[in-house]
């Protein structure tokens, strides 16, 4: 949040400012959900209510939206410290496109003016102001406001002004009862608040693809549990330690994420045993998935989510992926499916999950893996494999077998296990 830190140079103190008024607070402003229309206040309540989810661990704070697309968030009280905790907790939630470390200041011209020039001591290069007015009651137009500033600020400071690419910018947004300054910010996740969409079951792998596929989904609003098959009686617990971790970083975004671990060991040994040769990874994943359908059942989730991505793998051939959408009735979400693994990787990075992806561990896809993997695998030869196994029973025996964690962000104690059956947590 170094941007933003940068955004509100004056002095970081230990408690809010005298009456509120200079205090250091949050202004964010919204994207896609300012074309909402009829339907915007769904969005916005939902946002509202995932704003003060993301900091339920920071304490009381105050919400306020300032028309169709600029919320405020203020602790008073608070330290500088503590309030850009908030703007950091901000830049992950979904939804918002800019996140500001503002100051709020009396809606008088020698108060505005007083911080506007002490926010831009001590910088370097030109500058330019630019200013906007919610409440067009204020004395002064925008255009106005703008050049008294800056008159002010070239007498304070020599700054040279260029108007179209300064290296400073201040902004001051006026408003019914303050007014705002601010310089710099940082981008947030755009898109639509998490659960705004409904509800999904990620397929989680441990690698690199799985939680970017997640975050995408986040992204377009979707809320979402998480499934990892852990090659566990015959592997260590390294990849469910590993999955934990990537869900706890991913919990940044959505908050109240849910992790259910199934140990798959003895299912892939059984397909193995079956004689599936060639088969076994487009046969494993078959079962997977409708596994991954009996749980979403349980959990009302509407769709399944994979980081499959076209060709990048053997498994992930036209014909492939066309035998796995057969296996279950549910929607099968692939959100990268037409993308690289540079692409990935680079989104992966900007998340904060590519470290943790590659971290060594021994998963439950690279058992049992036969030296040459079927491209091009038939519908029937799978169907055929699944009747000898009773593939719908056992995957519903698998589901039984579920632990279910919740790998928090916000560092709250839970249990490991709760019920056998995920039923009985349903959200």
């Amino acid at each position: 949040m170094t941007a933003s830190l940068e955004s509100a140079p004056l002095p970081v103190t230990e408690a809010g400012a005298d009456a509120g008024l200079g205090e250091l607070c949050v202004l964010m402003k919204l994207g896609e959900i300012v074309l909402k229309g009829s339907n915007r206040k769904l969005f916005e309540r939902r946002l509202h209510n995932n704003i003060r989810n993301s900091v339920r661990d920071l304490g009381e704070i105050r919400l306020s939206q300032r028309g169709a697309g600029v919320i405020i968030v203020r602790k008073p009280g608070a330290s500088d410290i503590e309030v850009a905790e908030i703007a950091d907790r901000m830049a992950h939630v979904m939804g918002i496109v800019w996140v500001h470390l503002v100051r709020r200041v009396a809606k008088d011209l020698d108060a505005v003016t007083d911080v506007a020039v002490r926010s831009m001591a001590g910088r370097t290069g030109t500058f330019a102001v630019r200013a906007r007015r919610r409440d067009k009651r204020f004395g002064m137009t925008s255009s106005e406001l703008a050049g008294h500033l800056g008159h002010k600020i070239i007498e304070a400071h020599g700054y040279k002004v260029n108007l179209k690419r300064p290296d400073n910018t201040l902004f001051v947004e006026v408003d019914k009862d303050e007014a705002f300054v601010f310089t710099d910010g940082t981008p947030g996740q755009g898109g639509l608040p998490a659960g705004m969409s409904g509800r999904g079951l990620v397929l989680m792998s441990g690698g690199i693809d799985s939680p970017v596929a997640a975050h995408r989904m986040i992204r377009r609003g979707l809320k979402v549990d998480f499934l990892h098959f852990s090659g566990m009686p015959f592997t260590g617990p390294e990849s469910i330690y590993k999955a934990y971790s990537l869900v706890r970083q991913l919990d940044r975004y959505q908050v109240g994420s849910r992790l259910f671990v199934i140990p798959f060991g003895k299912a892939q040994q059984q397909l193995k045993s079956s004689g599936v040769e060639r088969l076994q990874i487009v046969a494993q994943r078959r079962l997977m998935l409708k596994t991954a359908e009996a749980l979403a059942d349980d959990l009302g989730a509407e769709c399944l989510v994979t980081g499959d991505a076209l060709g990048q793998v053997s498994s992930q051939t036209m014909a492939n992926l066309t035998a796995l959408d057969d296996a279950v009735d549910l929607p099968i979400l692939r959100p990268l499916i037409g993308m690289d693994k540079t692409e990935i990787m680079d989104q992966a990075r900007r998340i904060g999950t590519l470290a943790i992806s590659e971290l060594p561990d021994e998963d439950c896809c690279t058992m049992l893996t036969p030296r040459q993997v079927e491209t091009a695998a038939k519908i029937p030869d799978l169907r055929q494999i699944e009747k000898r196994l009773d593939a719908e029973e056992l995957a519903e025996h698998l589901v039984t077998t579920a632990q279910m964690h919740r790998p928090s962000f916000l560092g709250e104690a839970a249990p490991a296990r709760l019920e056998t059956r995920p039923a009985a947590v349903r959200a």
